[in-house]
């Protein structure tokens, strides 16, 4: 489809503000955006002519003329792609960025690019089928580890062996036949958790992403930050210790190799080996193999190795975030990305940790807490990161 964005500035923020906080009045816009009454009626004829923006009915009666409501057009239908290690999720969104219809389906990204991307535009279509959707606005895709958004390429070859310099960008936007933007999944749940999670209220916050892959998401300033080279925040391979597990990177002592999910089952096989774990062991002996599910059933049933094991990977987050905090000063932690019943048992221990060791003025107001927004952190901010683009002037 062609691509119609804001010719210009006020425009954008004029849009944006409709996808962030729903239809609003004629009045409430002006006032918001500082625009007077005709240079607002000027530039919505405009969004209105150019498919972005619609007539709403009226607003709700304050004494007086009623004020005509807007809201982004009926049209406007953005798809999210979030790849993960051994499953994809997708979904369609409106403009205001309300998930309408999701899906997901077991892949293996070791299939390489191509059946991996051929099976989310797959499910997307399927999706616009059901809904009706004759085109869409633009395609968001996370991926795990780091990402070259500038050229929309995977830069995690050890995550994502094949994928390397793979035009996923042009790929996707070709198949789904609309502008594609690609980045971490970690950005990607940042950007979620902005839009519609906790963070919404925070201008400064750090999104941790646990489970396969780590990763952190920063938003600075009410922006989500990349850095030089889209590389802020992967924290993946922080080294904690010369002597540490080897890590798929090819280093040891890696966080990703002391706290990720293979490193937790490889805890919790030793535990089960060793006799330590007699909940494991059984767990083990009837099928051939665990899981971080299993490790989290073991831990919540009072197992006391496996709540151990939790703990002491729970430490080693909790000092990496440490540093992230006096250096980065947020106003919240958001933690998602862990098995369910992990979550409470990380966070009790990531917390007591953070703030003994924080510097007071750091925590003294600073949250820590998990995400409440699940699997759906990923596929709003998809929708958002592409938004960003489209909602960019032209």
């Amino acid at each position: 489809m062609v691509l119609v964005r804001p010719e210009n500035t006020q425009q954008a923020r004029l849009v944006r503000l409709l996808r962030d906080d729903g239809p609003r009045s004629r009045v409430e816009l002006g006032n918001a955006l500082g625009l007077s009454r005709s240079t607002l009626t000027t530039e919505v004829e405009r969004l209105v002519a150019r498919g972005l923006v619609e007539n709403a009915g009226l607003a709700a009666s304050r004494g007086g003329r009623r004020s005509s409501l807007l809201r982004l057009a009926g049209g406007v239908r953005f798809a999210s792609v979030v790849v993960a290690p051994d499953r994809v999720s997708v979904a369609v969104t409106d403009g205001e960025l309300n998930i309408l219809a999701e899906a997901g389906d077991a892949v293996d990204v070791h299939s390489g690019p191509e059946s991996v991307i051929g099976r989310a535009a797959e499910l997307v279509e399927k999706l616009r089928a059901e809904l009706g959707v004759s085109e869409l606005t633009g395609v968001g895709v996370g991926l795990p580890g780091p990402v070259g958004v500038e050229g929309g390429t995977s830069a995690a070859p050890a995550v994502l062996p094949g994928w390397q310099r793979f035009p996923l960008r042009d790929a996707i936007a070709a198949e789904l036949g609309c502008p594609a933007v690609v980045d971490n999944d970690a950005n990607v749940l940042a950007l979620g958790e902005q839009h519609a999670g906790i963070g919404r209220t925070f201008d400064d916050f750090l999104y941790l992403k646990l489970g396969t892959a780590i990763g952190c998401g920063l938003v600075l300033g009410g922006t989500l930050y990349r850095g030089a080279t889209s590389s802020a925040g992967d924290i993946a391979h922080l080294p904690l210790g010369e002597d540490g597990p080897p890590c798929a990177c090819g280093e040891t002592g890696c966080l990703e190799a002391y706290c990720g999910d293979a490193a937790v089952v490889g805890a919790a096989l030793t535990a089960a080996g060793t006799g330590r774990s007699p909940a494991l062991a059984a767990r083990l002996a009837t099928a051939g193999a665990l899981t971080v599910r299993d490790v989290a059933v073991a831990a919540t049933a009072g197992d006391p190795a496996a709540q151990t094991l939790v703990r002491d990977a729970a430490r080693r987050v909790g000092r990496v975030l440490v540093g992230l905090v006096s250096f980065f000063n947020p106003g919240i932690v958001v933690i998602g990305g862990a098995t369910d019943g992990l979550g409470h048992i990380l966070l009790a221990e990531i917390r007591s940790v953070v703030y003994r060791r924080s510097a007071p003025l750091a925590t003294g107001t600073m949250p820590v807490v998990l995400s409440d927004l699940a699997g759906r952190a990923g596929l709003v901010g998809a929708a958002r990161l592409v938004s960003e683009q489209v909602f960019a002037t032209g």
